[in-house]
Parts: structure tokens; sequence; C-alpha cells
């Protein structure tokens, strides 16, 4: 392998981490109630959307990860319709019929744009050894690519965790997640970071 084949490889390795790096969450804060000592049993996990698809991609997947810690967890898309989201007393009343002994409410807040001025990077045009004109071309024509301005974008979404038995807020962390990904992929990375951070802070088993 040359040396052109090795640097190519090499800034495509450099851009492939980027990429996922943008498409990543990042927990920007976290809080826990010091007086809960206990640990959620059975959550009822509540999405809250506007389109119904993505309200369900998210209870599914909260509840299918929180399974794999051992917790019974329930998607209310299951016993609650779409219309039923803003209805305090019929969410309540579902919570206690099931037994659920907590509920994990997440919603998207808002949504943000972040500039990052890239530098210019050397660029390498193929070239060859055969002739001396070759390859004088090719040191001739080393340039650098300009410089850009890139624009992320980035969903911010809180997730909590209340006690169903006195509503009170157990656990809440606020994130950032890049848009990138198709939503599918948002938000099972996005639900993976969630969960890792409810297992850190001692509320899931690992």
């Amino acid at each position: 392998m040359n040396t052109f084949s090795l640097r190519i490889i090499a800034v495509l390795s450099v851009v492939a981490a980027l990429l996922v790096a943008c498409a990543s969450t990042q927990v920007t804060a976290v809080w826990k109630d010091p007086a809960y000592q206990g640990s959620p049993n059975k959550i009822m996990v509540i999405g809250v959307a506007k389109n119904p698809l993505n309200r369900r991609l998210f209870e599914d997947e909260f509840v299918l990860q929180l399974k794999t810690k051992g917790v019974e967890a329930l998607a209310s898309y299951t016993v609650l319709s779409d219309k039923q989201q803003d209805d305090q007393a019929a969410i309540a009343e579902k919570v206690a019929e099931l037994g659920a002994d907590s509920l994990l409410i997440t919603r998207m807040v808002s949504k943000k744009v972040v500039r990052v001025y890239v530098p210019g990077s050397p660029y390498y045009p193929p070239y060859y050894y055969g002739t001396w004109p070759d390859y004088y071309g090719y040191g001739y024509r080393y340039l650098y690519a300009p410089s850009y301005v890139s624009e992320d974008e980035y969903a911010v979404i809180e997730t909590n965790l209340y006690e169903a038995g006195n509503d009170r807020l157990i656990w809440a962390a606020s994130s950032e997640t890049g848009l990138a990904d198709s939503d599918i992929q948002l938000i099972k990375g996005y639900i993976g970071v969630m969960v890792n951070a409810m297992v850190e802070n001692g509320l899931l088993h690992k």
C-alpha cells in the first residue's frame, strides 16, 4: 500500500470519527434526590411527543433497554391513547391500576445549532513515480483545502424519573443529541446513554 493510500485511509478514519462524535449524546446535567435510596421495580415510560410514531419508538426502546437491566417496564401508549397524553388523571389511574412504582418521562425541549470552524487541511492529489514530470507535477500541485464553518444541529432532551407514590422527582437528566442520524439510530443511542446514566447513579443494576 503506497503513501497516498495510507493518507486517504487516515483522512477517512478521522472523518468517520468526527461523524460518530457529532451523532453522539452528551449528558449536560444530571441530578438525583439524595433522600431516595431505593430503586425502581416497575416503570411506566412516557414519551411526550406530537408524532405518535416517535412516541412509540421512544417508549418501546426505553422498555427494551430497561428490561435488560432487570427492571419491569411498560410503554404508556399500550394503555393510554395519544389523546390521553395531557390527561393527568388518566395517567395516574393507569399507574395505580398497573402497580407501577415510578414514571419515566422524556421530552425534547428544543433544538440548537452549533457552528464550528474547521481549518483547512492538506489535500494530496494522485501522483505517480513513473517519470519526473509526473512526480514534479504532484509536488507542485500540493494544495490545501479551504477552511469552512460546519453547522451541527442538536436536540436538547430532558429525562425525568418520578416516584409514583408521592409524585416527587427522584432523578433528572438533560442531554444534547446530534441530529445527524436517522430517528431510530438517534433514539437508540440517546436511550442507551440515559440508561447508563441511571446505572451510574445507582438506580439500575449493571
